[in-house]
């Protein structure tokens, strides 16, 4: 795996996938032989938007490895809050750490940061943009549930703004996918995501109402509304709550049906589905540390 930045899923080829999902199951399986790999190496976390999982795996990721983190902290405590451009905060924090995770509520801004660093900067989100390690722990889930063989994939909610769905569209090419993707008219794929799947040679159709798929599914990816993302607060009201499913909704579905979410949920899962054999969105949040473990120690090794 020879890549500088981790910016885009449109970067990670077949065999980058394989390489980092195979040192993931690695880890998964005996932790403590890498539990000081990485010792002395430090990762600077740069998160000028709000996270749970993304901001503790790689925390944890990082400290099971061996390593530390210096965390930026709040936006509203740092020199951000002073007016400080985003450039010149990447580049003073380079020279306190061996790489870079960054979250930023503008899509571009990981591209634009990785111009001006020299140690490896990971994407951890950018607007509406792109969120890679999001893809790959997701594809690492898929791969130890349903298995990457003649996959059917509903991918249903938020389309157009969702970060999570257009890295794993783009991902899904790789492999012998079918896509379905779900949405309301109004979020649908952007236009642009919809091109460069058609380039890539993507097996896919869009719906509106997802009984029209649901029996064929292999893999149902369920995302939130992103409320935070809309322009116009209208807009969200009249497509809040349209996609949600409950254990009646999955009556439908073939009894091996992988349900996955990139969390947070609101209403989009109703908790009685977590007590179904299809819930696999809890497992696929913990897959968050080994996979990131794995993504970790691959770029720190090709670094030194």
């Amino acid at each position: 795996m020879r890549h500088d930045h981790i910016i885009s899923a449109k970067q990670l080829s077949r065999a980058d996938i394989a390489s980092v999902l195979d040192r993931a199951a690695e880890i998964d399986e005996d932790p403590g032989a890498v539990a000081d790999r990485h010792s002395g190496k430090l990762l600077g976390t740069l998160f000028f938007e709000p996270s749970t999982r993304t901001k503790m795996s790689f925390t944890a990721a990082m400290k099971r490895l061996g390593g530390d983190i210096v965390d930026m902290g709040p936006v509203d405590q740092s020199s951000v809050k002073k007016g400080e451009s985003l450039a010149d905060t990447v580049r003073v924090v380079e020279g306190y750490a061996d790489a870079l995770v960054m979250r930023h509520p503008l899509e571009g801004s990981a591209k634009m940061a990785s111009e001006f660093v020299d140690v490896p900067l990971i994407n951890a989100g950018d607007g509406a943009g792109q969120h890679p390690t999001q893809t790959l722990l997701d594809l690492y889930t898929i791969r130890e549930s349903a298995g990457f063989d003649d996959l059917t994939v509903g991918i249903m909610g938020d389309l157009k703004y969702g970060r999570t769905v257009h890295s794993m569209a783009h991902a899904l090419t790789n492999f012998d996918a079918q896509q379905h993707f779900v949405s309301p008219e109004s979020l649908k794929l952007p236009r642009g995501v919809r091109y460069d799947l058609h380039e890539a040679g993507a097996s896919m159709r869009e719906h509106t109402d997802l009984n029209e798929v649901l029996d064929t599914l292999d893999v149902l990816y369920v995302t939130r509304i992103q409320r935070e993302r809309f322009p116009d607060e209208n807009e969200y009201r009249e497509v809040a709550g349209q996609y949600q499913i409950d254990a009646d909704t999955l009556a439908a579905a073939k009894d091996d049906l992988v349900v996955m979410h990139p969390l947070p949920r609101v209403d989009e899962i109703a908790p009685d589905v977590d007590e179904t054999d299809h819930a696999h969105y809890f497992q696929q949040a913990h897959n968050g540390v080994p996979v990131r473990m794995a993504l970790l120690d691959l770029i720190l090794e090709d670094s030194t």
